[in-house]
């Protein structure tokens, strides 16, 4: 893991929310990560923190899990906080399944829940 952390930030439509909430409690801690994100999520987070560099990818279903996929593979994501609403139908459920499939395949952590999301960046933090 690099010294200063990759990370991709996701989150399906009824938790972006949470994700934005989820951020203002490690402010310090994401000021100095390398952060990508889904479209609508890169933006609500860059909005609500101006001071996080987020580069916002394309919105999810179109094309940004796979994007984010695609820097999985390159070896260019270090964690991965995708907060998953388990209970509405998606779309592009192939698309996230397949971004699950290749953060598994690549060892690289990946949190669907808040509770996970505070253990990946709390490891981080120990590091």
């Amino acid at each position: 893991m690099a010294d200063r952390l990759r990370l991709a930030l996701i989150a399906h439509d009824a938790k972006k929310d949470d994700l934005v909430q989820f951020c203002a409690a490690y402010l310090p801690l994401l000021e100095r990560c390398d952060i990508v994100a889904t479209g609508t999520t890169g933006h609500r987070i860059s909005d609500a923190y101006p001071k996080l560099k987020v580069r916002a990818l394309r919105s999810g279903p179109l094309g940004g899990d796979q994007q984010i996929g695609a820097l999985i593979a390159e070896g260019a994501i270090d964690a991965v906080i995708f907060l998953v609403d388990p209970l509405t139908p998606m779309p592009h459920d192939v698309d996230v399944k397949a971004l699950m499939r290749l953060a598994v395949h690549y060892d690289i952590p990946i949190a669907l829940n808040v509770a996970t999301a505070r253990m990946v960046l709390q490891a981080h933090e120990a590091h």
